[in-house]
């Protein structure tokens, strides 16, 4: 990953993980990196640090997917949600909430707060790769 004078949308695409465990953070980080090597993934761990990180981000280097944990500290995935869709720079960047809960509930705040799908996390690396293959379907349709 030798990178230049360009701007990370033309080297890499940056993946933004909201993710407090750090277990989950480096099986996602070695998955993705294993399927596609030319996205960056950013992992941070709480919401409050992700709404932080995005507003500190010029318009040309926003992340290509938003994949955020529904139970985060500070801020959960649907408050995390609800603050991006106020702000018109973030509708483009497709974002999805993984979970442990398979709650119908959750899911349904967050497909109407704007989430491009909701997720819930696999219990075993298999099924994990082929999650991660969906994710990163989302990021690889952004311009």
């Amino acid at each position: 990953m030798k990178g230049n004078n360009q701007s990370t949308s033309n080297n890499h695409k940056l993946i933004l993980l909201g993710e407090d465990d750090i277990d989950d953070q480096e099986f996602l980080r070695d998955i993705f990196s294993s399927i596609d090597n030319s996205f960056r993934l950013e992992p941070l761990g709480n919401g409050k640090q992700i709404i932080s990180y995005l507003e500190g981000l010029g318009n040309n280097e926003l992340p290509s997917l938003i994949i955020l944990d529904y139970n985060l500290p500070e801020l959960n995935g649907a408050e995390i949600l609800k603050i991006l869709q106020e702000d018109e720079r973030y509708n483009a960047i497709p974002k999805l909430i993984w979970s442990t809960s398979n709650s119908v509930i959750y899911k349904s705040i967050c497909m109407e707060l704007g989430a491009s799908d909701y997720v819930v996390k696999p219990s075993n690396i298999t099924s994990l790769k082929e999650v991660a293959k969906y994710m990163l379907s989302f990021a690889d349709s952004t311009p």
